[in-house]
């Protein structure tokens, strides 16, 4: 089959590799039919993520139909429809029977390797690095589906794959971005980063009864889609953000701050400067501009929401502010399972169409091309969809 494959930093490659077989009586082999690229797809290709290996086959957003089945998968059948969550959970475990899915105790092989960089190990995810687990992902034909009487969400018919596609990762991450602000009536909610997760971050936040948002980019096309979803805009190349969100709210802050942007944060400042020299030369694994910002400009007693990916350490973080203004700090990999029917719901009530988010639709084998628009921001690129 034809899956697309990490070969190095800036380096991906659309290569032939053998089709997945059933491995374990619980798998499932979907074929599939809709992949996208996902923001944090791109700490991968600029080479930020460690125990990559030459020929991983990447993506973690992807859906598609059931081609086989192992002999202990009861809930699907050949055919079925289905998108894939993000994170692999076992469903039995401590944390699973805690709705704490990507927090699995049983899906990780290499869990003695997370452990040593993150004291203990997150769930496994697909095309993520052998951090978490190795597992081949989604941006290819055909995907091996670990523990499939768990995960897979079959799709009722009449819902077309670019409303469902979503599931499997961003639009439940922006949702759990917002639900994690504890939003009451009137509140004001401030999210950096404009990108597909802070696109839902923005809609979710206003769905669960947000007054205003405020939305912080310097990509005019993603500025553009916020202030289409009501949100008010901030372009940070043009003013200080911190400053604008504080003159904004009447010098107290918002209620609450989304750091959707995580750790290749871009700014103008010295910080910025600072963090990007770090990186380069492996002093520091990720740039946190934007989570100092959110620290900083959230108001006394708030909740800073962390739905950006952040893979190490990090330098210059205010926690003496944090812990001054007794903010409230919420984070984690997304408990995808938790969202899948929920959200599912607000899709078929028409509450919201996540294809709003789509720019592009590509091809499996133009996927290289895909993947430097989007790391570039050519072309008004905010969100690839691929079609194997």
């Amino acid at each position: 089959m034809k899956a697309l494959c990490w070969h190095g930093a800036n380096d991906v490659r659309v290569d032939n590799v053998p089709d997945p077989t059933i491995i374990n009586p619980r798998d499932a082999i979907v074929k599939i039919t809709s992949t996208a690229i996902c923001g944090s797809d791109l700490h991968l290709y600029d080479g930020f993520i460690p125990t990559m290996q030459s020929g991983d086959i990447m993506g973690h957003e992807f859906m598609g139909e059931v081609v086989e089945l192992g002999s202990q998968v009861k809930n699907l059948k050949k055919g079925d429809r289905v998108v894939i969550p993000f994170t692999i959970s076992c469903g039995s475990c401590f944390f699973c029977n805690r709705d704490l899915w990507s927090l699995c105790d049983n899906s990780n092989p290499n869990a003695g390797l997370a452990e040593k960089m993150f004291g203990h190990s997150p769930a496994g995810l697909f095309g993520y690095s052998h951090l978490t687990g190795g597992y081949a992902g989604g941006q290819a034909e055909y995907a091996r589906v670990p523990f499939a009487d768990v995960g897979p969400l079959k799709i009722p018919d009449g819902l077309s794959d670019e409303q469902v596609l979503f599931l499997t990762d961003i639009f439940p991450t922006g949702y759990m971005a917002a639900e994690n602000c504890d939003i009451q009536p009137g509140d004001t909610v401030a999210v950096w980063g404009c990108g597909p997760v802070g696109q839902f971050a923005i809609r979710s936040a206003f769905m669960l009864g947000a007054d205003r948002v405020i939305a912080i980019d310097r990509v005019p096309e993603r500025l553009q889609m916020a202030a289409a979803a009501k949100a008010e805009i901030i372009n940070y190349e043009e003013m200080d953000a911190g400053e604008a969100v504080t003159e904004m709210t009447g010098g107290r802050g918002p209620d609450s701050c989304i750091d959707a942007v995580g750790m290749e944060a871009h700014g103008t400042g010295l910080d910025a400067l600072y963090d990007k020299a770090k990186q380069a030369v492996r002093l520091e694994s990720d740039r946190p501009t934007a989570l100092r910002q959110v620290i900083l400009a959230c108001r006394k007693g708030g909740t800073v929401s962390i739905p950006g990916v952040y893979g190490g350490f990090v330098d210059k973080v205010p926690l003496g502010a944090a812990f001054n203004k007794g903010l409230t700090m919420k984070m984690r990999q997304t408990h995808v399972h938790r969202y899948l029917r929920p959200l599912l719901e607000r899709v078929q009530k028409g509450e919201i169409d996540p294809s709003f988010v789509i720019t592009h639709r590509m091809k499996l084998d133009e996927a290289p091309h895909a993947y430097e628009i989007f790391k570039q921001k050519k072309d008004n690129c905010i969100k690839v969809v691929l079609k194997p």
